[in-house]
């Protein structure tokens, strides 16, 4: 017998102890953790990014990783995506999307308001023929000969 939606309506039933309850009644939810340790020696060598790629990354994402710190922490995130080698997908079908079980409905869309370009352009800090202006993307920065490595 599911005593799920009995419990979910009672007052003092808190999401922590539903949650609890829940993983307790569901059968698709494991009782015990089932993660593993990473076997390193499985991975690929770890990345080491070059002077020319954090130009080129600065470039792009205008974001300074010239430093040793943000050079770890960029070589630490390529290190946790290389965990992604070790799924096996033997047998499983590439996806369109992650609903393609699911037939997407179309929702009525009606306007409700409107006509209030003048409103919004007042938001803007410039504009130019009714449009905003924004300051350009990919500013070169100004390169340093040496990086703190």
């Amino acid at each position: 017998m599911n005593h799920l939606p009995r419990l979910c309506r009672a007052p003092l039933v808190g999401r922590p102890v539903l949650l609890a309850i829940t993983r307790r009644l569901s059968s698709k939810v494991p009782p015990e953790p089932t993660w593993e340790e990473v076997d390193e020696t499985k991975l690929p060598k770890p990345t080491k990014i070059d002077k020319d790629t954090i130009d080129h990354l600065e470039r792009l994402a205008l974001v300074d990783f010239a430093n040793k710190e943000g050079i770890s922490r960029l070589e630490a995130a390529i290190r946790f995506a290389d965990q992604m080698f070790l799924v096996d997908t033997t047998g499983v079908e590439p996806m369109d999307s992650v609903l393609e079980d699911r037939e997407l409905y179309l929702r009525a869309d009606t306007v409700t308001e409107g006509n209030c370009k003048d409103e919004i352009l007042r938001n803007a800090g410039k504009v130019v023929e009714d449009y905003f202006v924004a300051p350009p993307g990919n500013i070169p920065l100004p390169k340093k000969e040496e990086y703190d490595r």
